[in-house]
């Protein structure tokens, strides 16, 4: 099933829905618990879909591609290397990445992204899958020069609009062997296979909830492949991931 929210015409607080062909219908209930699938009846093209989950927290995974942690310069991590990126930051598909005036090098990061779906401390790897409600696709949106310069993350991955995922979630899509790119003005910057990551999906899962309890609509960031480059104004960026979907964002200047 692919789980979008989306507004609708009469103004009114978004909604969970379903995704059939080009038809949605609503989901009445708890997206996360118990919920009933009403028919999907509703032109997609009638609605705007907005990010599909409403986290308490965005988690990132850095350096998890070998060949993207040599292109900066840096080596690979012993263990998952996290951080976070507020929710304040969140786009979603087709809203535009603002390059802020405090930055003179903003990159494009394209990533596979979890979506929790239960709620859980100190998941073993063996469980993690229960807890997952399904993935979506993410533009991990950087500003280079001042993650370089800061020396910590938070300014650098923190902008508002330096958070960009959806269309949807998937959640029967299978993470271990699919093909991520990220192509600006048509043209491929990022090509590589999740089976690539240094640390899995499950292993994420183990590590992250080691510290912090995870919850519900939570977003994990997998970390992006090598072949990050700088963004510019009037700029149009596609990640996509194969069976997944893809992403698309305008860039303007703020």
């Amino acid at each position: 099933m692919r789980i979008v929210r989306y507004e609708t015409q009469d103004g009114k607080k978004p909604k969970y829905g379903w995704l059939l062909g080009d038809k949605i219908g609503e989901i009445s209930g708890n997206i996360f618990g118990q919920y009933r699938r009403k028919e999907a009846e509703t032109p997609l093209a009638d609605v705007k879909l907005v990010a599909p989950s409403e986290p308490s927290k965005i988690v990132c995974v850095g350096r998890n591609y070998v060949e993207h942690a040599k292109e900066l310069g840096n080596e690979v991590p012993k263990v998952p290397l996290i951080f976070l990126k507020p929710p304040s930051s969140i786009i979603s598909n087709g809203e535009a990445i603002l390059l802020p005036p405090q930055s003179v090098q903003v990159e494009h990061e394209g990533e596979l992204v979890v979506v929790i779906g239960k709620r859980g401390r100190f998941i073993t790897s063996e469980n993690a899958k229960k807890h997952i409600l399904g993935y979506t696709i993410g533009n991990d949106v950087t500003a280079r020069d001042l993650q370089k310069s800061d020396g910590q993350w938070t300014r650098a991955k923190g902008f508002d609009t330096f958070c960009v995922f959806g269309p949807w979630i998937d959640t029967e899509f299978d993470p271990a062997d699919a093909v991520l790119t990220c192509r600006v003005n048509g043209q491929m910057r990022q090509m590589a296979s999740t089976r690539d990551m240094v640390f899995n999906v499950p292993t994420f899962i183990a590590y992250i909830s080691s510290v912090m309890t995870l919850e519900p609509g939570d977003l994990l960031f997998t970390g992006t492949p090598a072949g990050v480059g700088e963004l510019k104004n009037g700029d149009e960026v596609v990640v996509e991931i194969e069976g997944l979907g893809e992403l698309k964002s305008p860039v303007r200047k703020e």
